[in-house]
């Protein structure tokens, strides 16, 4: 069975790696294929083809599967022509509401629009913003709770993100969880609440998770881990800090610091045993039902209500998956080994949620599972339970490893010990604790599960604290993976096995498989997909710059830690030499700090104030002017701007202090001007004239009607042009008339809300090869601008 059953995963996974939908009439071939299975013959090659088809009829099963799932999603979208329009709906609050700093978030049932042609997804995302909290006044953000119906006024657009490698997909995030369009919700006298509750299990459950969250937060209104007991207790991940998220994961620890699958199983399992001791107590019962049976039925039960506490949550829906099929194969008495059980809960997870396979999860959860089956079934000899333990920690520790360098990039060397804390204080105390503390009237209980994760979480920042920790390296090579799968298998055979150190050799090619090194002269820019906003890193062959670092998104979270951080993780850059940021705009230096944490930055450039945060964070900082420059690896880096003597100017406005630097080699040159406007752009062209010439120019201002003078684009005349913005953003960036003169000149337009991150990579041979990320990696779920496709990689 496992095997067919691989295949299908096969399928579906296929499935999700194309960037356009099959058409479905090509699924009658797989009843020709279901034909010829029947076949029958004794003959070997019979057999042998028998067996091939069946495999090709899984696989192609679970690919025609997953295409008539995603061909119903997608069908229910957003019109491009209602995009950034005004609607008028009626719905039902579908989520427990997220508050920010200036917002709140939640997803939302449409009942009813009320805009005549309008046409709104059954299910999208709103955001409902108020105003920052002042001194001596709170927020101003709207009250609203799961389960209320509401009338609203808001404007929407179809699902988009970021589009980087090795980033976040939030378009195939947003698709598996069936949300079609993102909006916000209109200050307009339309907006009223119809309803206090719509009486449906789904927002029963919310409202409850709501009203759970509170009793949580009044019982601990101070507590710094107030947010991880709230996240165990009904999954609300959100609530944990980003500091603490960091030290979860440098630990290896962040899969237990919400309702995993380990704690829903944990549940599951103490409610089986409970009700199989307690059944067995009476002979009457047993005589009507058998203890088994009865305690089936009473972990699943216990499984599925911590589920839906978690709000039903897809890596909590898998294990609960999980359980289901172990629990029908016991009640139905089916005899199967424990790898079919696995098998067909695999499949179930995937006929359920078909793009389950897009989450790094999905991966972990599973390997591991098959990890534990690997080195403890059909093993033979006793050994005491902590040995058993402490050997499959080890092996589900060096299995992962395979997996989370390429999904992550990044193995936390300190986990087995962390975890071997974490776990039985975590799930053994703190889950129990927060779940009877949320019942019981009184909060004696739910403060003790805070001091105990308090005591936890204080040794896991010591231990987050040592230098080796973690272990970060760049993205290996495609290749290696399976030669790793191969060599973890070898290495947990059982012992005595012959030479299963060669499973060591097999690991290897992850750790030390050479990257594709930069020639001398040569040098790379990718512009990074950030939204709205900059940031731009530049390598030549022995060393890495950032340039501008993009904006911050909200608290916690930034595109430094979002976007920059992994991108120069999986690109092998564990150092930068130098970081400018260009001046002081949040869309520039939002990550900024994020950057500093996170790596070495051996010189920080900066039209900053001296005493900035950042400046003084950094291990060198110096203020960037003119005629500052230096050489690497025979690539010629020369700062143009501002002046020294602009410093002493205070009507200067930020945009025209930016740190303009120009990158030159052999085959070709760059210009990032940031965010100068006219006066800068003059006093460029004042300055150095003919020298501003280049073939790769990053548009100034993100194309704003303010920069970009006639003068200026004719002077500098690029071949290429790239507007860093932000889909739809808010200020209409680029402007039309700003495009239009490099259209005019003959320039190649880029622009990142439709290419994604933009790789330029120039070669002595006076090459200049353009990559746009969204051409290499095109997927059926990706929303296009309009009438603008997104150009194929091209040579200059």
């Amino acid at each position: 069975m496992w095997v067919s059953v691989v295949f299908f995963a096969g399928g579906v996974w296929l499935l999700q790696q194309q960037a356009q939908l099959p058409a479905m009439t090509l699924a009658c071939s797989l009843a020709t294929a279901g034909a010829l299975i029947l076949l029958r013959g004794e003959h070997a090659a019979m057999r042998v083809s028998r067996w091939v088809l069946t495999c090709a009829l899984c696989l192609g099963a679970g690919f025609f599967w997953a295409a008539a799932a995603a061909h119903w999603r997608m069908s229910d979208a957003l019109p491009a022509e209602w995009e950034g329009r005004d609607v008028i709906l009626i719905g039902t609050v579908a989520s427990l509401p997220q508050v920010y700093e200036r917002s709140v978030r939640f997803e939302f049932d449409v009942e009813t629009v009320l805009t005549e042609g309008a046409h709104v997804p059954r299910r999208v995302v709103l955001a409902w913003w108020g105003s920052s909290a002042r001194e001596g006044a709170p927020p101003t953000l709207a009250d609203v709770r799961a389960g209320e119906r509401w009338q609203l006024a808001a404007r929407f657009r179809r699902p988009r993100g970021t589009a980087n490698p090795h980033g976040f997909d939030y378009e195939a995030w947003l698709l598996e969880r069936e949300i079609r369009a993102t909006g916000y919700v209109r200050g307009k006298g339309a907006n009223r609440r119809l309803a206090g509750m719509v009486h449906r299990p789904g927002y029963w459950v919310e409202a409850a998770r709501g009203a759970l969250r509170q009793r949580i937060q009044r019982a601990l209104p101070d507590g710094p881990y107030a947010g991880v007991v709230v996240a165990l207790g009904i999954g609300d991940q959100r609530a944990i800090a980003q500091d603490q998220w960091q030290v979860f994961t440098r630990t290896g620890v962040n899969h237990l610091m919400s309702i995993s699958g380990l704690h829903v199983t944990m549940l599951s399992g103490l409610a089986f045993v409970l009700a199989y001791w307690l059944w067995r107590r009476s002979a009457r019962l047993t005589l009507w039902l058998p203890a088994q049976k009865a305690a089936a039925l009473c972990g699943v039960a216990a499984a599925f209500a911590y589920t839906l506490l978690a709000g039903f949550a897809v890596p909590a829906q898998r294990t609960l998956y999980m359980l289901v099929v172990a629990a029908v194969f016991l009640w139905c008495g089916i005899t199967g080994s424990v790898s079919t059980i696995l098998a067909a809960a695999l499949l179930v997870v995937l006929v359920l949620d078909p793009w389950a396979v897009l989450a790094p999860g999905f991966w972990l959860s599973f390997s591991a599972v098959a990890v534990i089956l690997y080195v403890t079934v059909g093993r033979i000899g006793d050994s005491h339970w902590l040995k058993s333990w402490l050997h499959v920690q080890w092996a589900v520790t060096v299995g992962l490893v395979p997996l989370l360098l390429a999904l992550f990039q990044q193995v936390s060397i300190i986990s087995p010990l962390a975890n071997a804390v974490a776990i039985p204080v975590v799930s053994l105390i703190v889950v129990p604790l927060t779940l009877a503390g949320m019942l019981l009237p009184f909060d004696l209980v739910l403060g003790a599960a805070h001091l105990v994760m308090a005591g936890c979480g204080s040794l896991l920042e010591w231990m987050s604290a040592v230098p080796a920790a973690v272990w970060q390296q760049r993205a290996p090579p495609a290749w290696s993976m399976p030669v790793a799968v191969g060599g973890v298998a070898w290495l947990l055979l059982p012992r005595g096995f012959p030479a299963r150190w060669l499973g060591v050799v097999c690991l290897l090619p992850l750790f030390l498989a050479p990257r594709s090194e930069l020639a001398e002269g040569d040098f790379k820019l990718t512009v990074l997909d950030v939204g709205q906003g900059l940031a731009v890193v530049a390598q030549t062959r022995h060393h890495a710059l950032l340039y501008d670092t993009g904006p911050a998104f909200g608290p916690g979270a930034d595109s430094g830690n979002r976007i920059v951080v992994p991108f120069l993780r999986a690109s092998g850059i564990a150092r930068l030499d130098t970081m400018i940021v260009s001046h002081d705009d949040v869309d520039h230096t939002g990550g900024a700090l994020s950057v500093l944490q996170a790596l070495p930055v051996a010189r920080l450039l900066t039209s900053l104030p001296d005493m900035d945060p950042l400046s003084l964070m950094a291990e060198q900082a110096f203020r960037c002017f003119a005629e500052q420059h230096w050489e690497w690896d025979g690539v010629q880096f020369e700062m143009l701007h501002p002046p020294r003597a602009s410093y002493a100017e205070t009507g200067l406005k930020d945009n025209d202090r930016s740190c303009v630097i120009k990158i030159t080699a052999k085959g070709g040159a760059a210009l990032l001007p940031a965010d100068i406007e006219r006066r800068g752009e003059t006093a460029l062209l004042r300055g150095h004239g003919d020298a501003l010439r280049v073939p790769v120019l990053i548009a100034p201002h993100q194309g704003s009607k303010t920069s970009s003078m006639a003068r200026f684009v004719d002077r500098v005349n690029p071949d290429v042009v790239i507007f860093p913005v932000g889909y739809r953003n808010r200020f209409g960036h680029p402007h039309e008339e700003v495009v239009d003169r490099y259209r005019a000149i003959g320039s190649r337009i880029y622009r990142t809300d439709r290419d994604g991150a933009i790789t330029l990579d120039f070669s002595a041979a006076a090459v200049i090869r353009v990559e746009p990320y969204r051409a290499t990696y095109r997927r059926y779920w990706q929303t296009p601008l309009v009438g603008d496709p997104v150009p194929d990689p091209e040579e200059l």
